[in-house]
């Protein structure tokens, strides 16, 4: 490939949330880990908009209407704040920002989930779209976070269970954002034939 990328240029945002890392207490291993993944993920050249915020619901609900309706990020990635516990306000805030939701996303989370741990059923993970923009809460584990963003493999390297990026750039077309590339050797996106684009 030439050095110029044919792709289009995404903004993605990605929030950690997380009442000890904002506060320093410990290290933020969540940003980071979304960052590589969707690096290794998308062909397309990338800006990110990284946000280390405490577990507070109107913090959330800020921070999300800020990236999609100010910084224009047309994928918002959460992790962290979707369990039982009476700190976990992740679903809450984004489902209050949301203007449709997209219940298939967090089916599939924990049906990933469920292949490893039992307690997959205790999370609460949603996927909403506010404006022209999908926001999709991520477990809080960097392994989890790859895991449910890229499916679960065989030895063989055959596809045991989709994760949910494989329909992340289709559901972006639907709802009038850029066209997402997905790198196959990684994740590979589905589309139906007719929105395949060609980029040379």
């Amino acid at each position: 490939m030439s050095t110029s990328n044919p792709y289009p240029p995404i903004k993605i945002g990605i929030v950690s949330v997380s009442d000890r890392a904002s506060a320093g207490i410990y290290e933020d291993k969540g940003l980071p880990a979304l960052q590589a993944w969707l690096t290794r993920a998308l062909k397309n050249p990338l800006q990110f908009e990284p946000r280390l915020i405490p577990d507070e619901q109107a913090t959330i609900e800020a921070t999300l209407i800020e990236l999609v309706d100010a910084a224009h990020c047309a994928l918002v990635l959460t992790t962290g704040g979707t369990g039982p516990a009476l700190r976990d306000v992740t679903p809450e805030a984004t489902l209050a920002v949301a203007h449709k939701e997209m219940p298939g996303f967090g089916e599939q989370m924990r049906q990933i989930g469920l292949r490893f741990v039992p307690t997959a059923i205790l999370s609460r993970q949603v996927a909403v779209i506010r404006a022209q923009s999908l926001i999709i809460n991520l477990p809080g584990q960097p392994k989890s976070i790859a895991e449910t963003l890229e499916g679960l493999r065989d030895a063989d390297g055959k596809s045991v269970v989709p994760g949910i990026f494989a329909a992340v750039p289709y559901c972006i077309d639907l709802i009038g954002g850029p066209y997402l590339e997905a790198d196959e050797a990684v994740c590979k996106a589905f589309r139906p034939k007719a929105a395949v684009r060609t980029y040379t």
